[in-house]
């Protein structure tokens, strides 16, 4: 054997190696191309990324008939030539490591050539490269994505799928950021950027998030210290937000005025750290004069936090000082009146709320459809639907009409009270006043769990339809809670019929076993015996029984003789 024929037979064997004798008989892989395939190799000029995909693209869909498995299989494979090359599996200077499908594929029934499929595969072939143990893989990822996707133009939504499916990479995805931002084609973006520090501040690790804010101080925008400071504030170090926005504008670049310090008060009184807010205020008001939006945030502060007294002190030094509290700040004490209503004593929620409403009309501070979301949804949450819905009727009075929040609150109440048509109503009612954009799966899946809570499976059924004919795609977790609740009530054919449903649609159902309640187990029947009618020799021996024995219960028994 030459030195050729041993270069393409160990090419040859290297092949069969990544892709298995199973995995080609599956695809379809028609054998009689090897020999081109062999003259192929044969050529001094080595093969591309892109050239072997074309043409294992043309080998796989040469076979005349394709199942569902074979494109599943096809999908992989080229997939797979993203980050791997065959010939350069031959060169000794290269480690080579065996292609592993990542765990985190989508399970689909149909071969999906749409571009957003497209760019979930590679998402998926960076995302393998930033989980790969880097005991097992000595190059850097960096070398190792230049090598691997350097025909790839990223794409913030690419950047954006890759971070969200790789939540274990950790201190990996530095690397990623600085393969992106020593890419000719690629330029950061404040979104970007904005991607990473989200990425980081999710896991903690905020000396990540300080390298990459220095490394990107020249691009970073708003977006960027959004998220910044909400993972911060989130992580609860209030005390390093506090310290962030005092050398921001020299460590990263961002400016200090009255817009940044409007989103930081803003993050920290969402969160209940109003204190921290208002000091911070206080401390920066010779630099920064605060206005009525940043006062108005301060009260919201305290009511979120629970403290009414707070709020009303905040409120009186602002009339002191010339300012006038808003809309905001008015319905911020309303939610926390009425929260601290329901806590200690729920009969007084509406007379409280009452005072607090003629305050807004002494002060001239309007309603908004807030202000009735508010009042709605803390008298829904004491049952009190009917009195919601004639608020709800009333809300036109006042000039404000209900938004998609109202609509929500509403339908989940009339479905809790088991006025389930009336909640039908609703939903079609949000669809005409222009918010049925907002019923998504999320919001179908809340009605459809309500309604299992009440053991009315078969109105479940009937939303999950509708939430069909919507174009809503049901998830794995509408599927397991419409499954459990239909074993549970011993309908086991409808139940099969939903699991094959999904599967049918491409949802990975696990198959589980469901405990079937006590109260649908079907009791056996039993047949009752009829009463036989007495002979007339059974009914006088029956009566001469019954003689007999009263007759004995007149005679004197013995006394027992004393041993």
């Amino acid at each position: 054997m030459g030195p050729i024929g041993f270069t393409w037979f160990l090419r040859l064997s290297l092949l069969l190696r990544c892709f298995s004798a199973r995995v080609l008989i599956i695809a379809g892989f028609s054998f009689y191309r090897l020999p081109s395939l062999l003259k192929m190799w044969r050529s001094s000029t080595p093969l591309t990324s892109l050239q072997l995909r074309r043409f294992l693209l043309r080998c796989f869909s040469s076979s005349s008939s394709s199942s569902s498995s074979s494109s599943l299989v096809l999908s992989y494979c080229l997939r797979s030539t993203s980050y791997l090359d065959l010939y350069s599996l031959s060169s000794p200077q290269r480690h080579f490591t065996p292609p592993s499908f990542p765990l985190s594929r989508r399970f689909s029934s149909q071969p999906n050539d749409s571009a957003d499929d497209g760019l979930f595969q590679i998402a998926e072939s960076i995302s393998f490269e930033l989980l790969t143990d880097t005991d097992s893989e000595p190059v850097p990822i960096i070398q190792r994505l230049q090598r691997s996707f350097s025909h790839i133009t990223p794409s913030p939504p690419l950047i954006l799928q890759t971070l969200n499916i790789s939540p274990e990479a950790g201190r990996t995805v530095l690397g990623f950021y600085k393969w992106l931002s020593s890419d000719p084609n690629f330029a950061h973006s404040d979104e970007t950027l904005s991607f990473f520090v989200d990425y980081f501040g999710r896991r903690k690790d905020f000396k990540a998030t300080h390298e990459v804010l220095v490394d990107g101080r020249d691009f970073a925008g708003a977006k960027t210290l959004e998220s910044a400071v909400d993972r911060l504030v989130r992580a609860g170090r209030v005390t390093q937000v506090v310290s962030f926005f005092d050398r921001m504008e020299v460590d990263y670049g961002f400016r200090r005025d009255r817009e940044s310090l409007t989103l930081v008060v803003s993050k920290l009184c969402e969160n209940g750290f109003a204190s921290h807010a208002e000091k911070m205020v206080k401390n920066v008001a010779n630099e920064i004069f605060p206005n009525e939006t940043i006062c108005d945030l301060l009260i919201k502060g305290w009511c979120v936090d629970g403290k009414l007294d707070e709020a009303k002190r905040l409120a009186e030094e602002m009339y002191r000082g010339g300012f006038g509290i808003g809309t905001l700040a008015y319905n911020s004490i309303l939610d926390c009146v009425c929260k601290l209503c329901r806590k200690k004593d729920p009969f007084r929620l509406e007379s409280e709320a009452e005072k607090i409403l003629v305050d807004m009309d002494v002060a001239g501070v309007p309603r908004n459809v807030e202000t009735f979301n508010v009042l709605i949804t803390n008298l829904c949450k004491i049952r009190k639907t009917e009195d919601a819905m004639k608020l709800f009727y009333r809300m036109g009075e006042w000039g404000c009409y209900p938004n998609e929040t109202t609509f929500f609150v509403l339908t989940r109440s009339l479905y809790q009270a088991a006025r389930v048509g009336e909640g039908d109503e609703m939903i079609d009612r949000m669809k005409s006043a222009g918010f049925g954009d907002a019923l998504d799966k999320k919001a179908y899946y809340g009605f459809i769990k309500i309604l299992c809570g009440i053991e009315r499976i078969d109105h479940a059924m009937t939303v999950f339809a509708k939430m069909k004919e919507d174009g809503c795609k049901p998830g794995i977790k509408t599927y397991d809670l419409l499954m459990g609740k239909l074993c549970a009530h011993g309908r086991i054919d409808k139940a099969n019929a939903l699991s094959s449903e999904a599967v049918d649609r491409g949802v990975p159902v696990e198959p589980k076993s469901y405990k079937l309640d006590p109260r649908y187990v079907k009791k056996p029947t039993v047949a009752k015996k009829e009463k036989k009618r007495e002979t007339f020799p059974e009914k006088m021996a029956r009566k001469r029984s019954r003689l007999k024995k009263i007759r004995l219960s007149f005679v004197k028994k013995p006394k027992r003789r004393a041993i």
